[in-house]
């Protein structure tokens, strides 16, 4: 998941429930704070067998330039297993 590193996405998020309750973890939490919140429960749940939270500025375009924002969530802890696992079905 890339996300644009911008004051918006860095901000907290007004809560509308109009038609069920969300969860307590979002209420306050920025776009930011969100997406590392989902993800984090997609690969808790097993939804996701990996996955990987980058965040970038627009400016950043051309140089590639990224961070990672969450430590477990990293592109080297999603391509690793990836890279293991095409290794064994490739020998």
């Amino acid at each position: 998941m890339l996300l644009e590193d911008c004051e918006r996405s860095r901000s907290p998020v007004k809560v509308l429930e109009p038609h069920f309750p969300v969860f307590s973890e979002f209420r306050g939490a920025s776009y930011r704070k969100r997406y590392a919140i989902l993800i984090e429960k997609l690969m808790r749940e097993r939804l996701y067998d990996g996955a990987c939270f980058l965040l970038s500025n627009a400016d950043a375009a051309e140089s590639g330039a990224y961070i990672e924002p969450h430590p477990e969530l990293t592109f080297v802890k999603f391509v690793t297993p990836l890279l293991a696992h095409m290794a064994r079905i490739t020998s």
